[in-house]
């Protein structure tokens, strides 16, 4: 099987790539980086998915998710994932023309997906009677900064996703501390709401949501890896670099076996996604590889910096910080192995 990027996204990356290079300032995840998201958004990348009717480009799901891959590489504090994958996807592929005028532009979107102890339930807890919704959603991203949640439902005839205004009646935020920054848990009391798309609709914010969360964390574990990979080339002891070293060696060799192989889960998913095919299995498997492996990977990059890699001040508590936060997303690894378990 060839997967080797199209001519389109092979451009899409450098481009990505280029830009955040340019003008992403890392951060500790208490700060958005404007300047970075002003230049995504300048440069086209964050209204690929958008029809060209409303002046995107018309791609789909795996042109985002070479943009997010990018995003998670220099683990760039802008709202990408919660945007793109949590948003505008969902839209594109099940709101109205009228929703998708309203929506699609300039306005922050994001989803309220989690519940208490429950991440993604695919029968969720929060209901909406009529017109109004109420529950409470946990882990919620950049919920402040939205025009709209979509929040996960059930209603009379089965689960549902709601667009609901998070400055609106009904509607209280209250902010966490979370490992890379701050989300939101938000209840919901008899807060407005309206539907967007039908009996499918649920199922498919969680497939776009898990793969965007796996192609930001494709991108966070590239991005320590080739940071580690730099500190053993050039950092030296006893006269030869340490990636001469053997343990060295073989400990940064299960890493990359680890970055690869989520890279392509990853790819595979989106790819499957993108295609219109079904992609649940792929996606299931890409999300217990990310909440299994990759904060094991970030933890032998730690120890690979040695002292090093206790300075808060260097680059990669950024990609630890963030890898654990998207494990936990997903609902951490024994909750995506009985996912596995169930479909199988």
């Amino acid at each position: 099987m060839d997967f080797a990027f199209e001519e389109t996204q092979q451009d899409i990356q450098e481009l990505a790539a280029q830009v955040l290079r340019r003008e992403s300032r890392g951060g500790d995840g208490t700060s958005f980086d404007a300047a970075a998201w002003k230049a995504l958004d300048d440069a086209g990348l964050l209204s690929l998915a958008v029809p060209e009717r409303l002046g995107g480009a018309g791609l789909g799901v795996l042109e985002t998710a070479v943009v997010l891959t990018e995003v998670g590489r220099v683990a760039a504090d802008v709202p990408a994932l919660s945007a793109l994958a949590f948003g505008v996807l969902p839209v594109v592929r099940h709101g109205t023309p009228q929703q998708q005028e309203e929506l699609l532009g300039d306005k922050q979107l994001t989803a309220a997906l989690n519940e208490p102890s429950s991440p993604m339930p695919g029968h969720p807890r929060t209901a909406m009677d009529g017109q109004k919704v109420s529950g409470t959603k946990t882990g919620v991203l950049h919920a402040d900064r939205a025009h709209r949640l979509l929040v996960s439902t059930t209603t009379p005839d089965g689960p549902a996703v709601a667009l609901v205004d998070p400055a609106g009646p009904g509607v209280t935020l209250h902010r966490t501390r979370t490992s890379s920054g701050f989300e939101w848990t938000v209840r919901f009391d008899e807060a407005p709401a309206e539907l967007l798309g039908g009996a499918t609709a649920l199922a498919d914010l969680h497939a776009c949501a898990i793969a965007g969360i796996c192609a930001i964390g494709d991108g966070a574990v590239a991005g320590a890896l080739a940071l580690t990979a730099e500190h053993l080339r050039t950092r030296h002891q006893f006269g030869k670099p340490l990636a001469a070293f053997q343990a060295v060696a073989q400990q940064v060799a299960d890493a990359y076996v680890a970055a690869r192989t989520l890279h392509l889960a990853a790819l595979s998913a989106c790819w499957r996604l993108g295609s219109g095919l079904d992609a649940t299995e792929d996606l299931d498997i890409a999300a217990w590889w990310l909440a299994e492996e990759a904060p094991a990977m970030l933890r032998t990059c730690h120890h690979l910096h040695g002292g090093l890699g206790l300075d808060i001040t260097y680059p990669l508590h950024r990609y630890s910080s963030l890898i654990a936060d998207l494990a936990r997303l997903v609902g951490g690894a024994h909750h995506r192995l009985d996912e596995l378990a169930v479909r199988a």
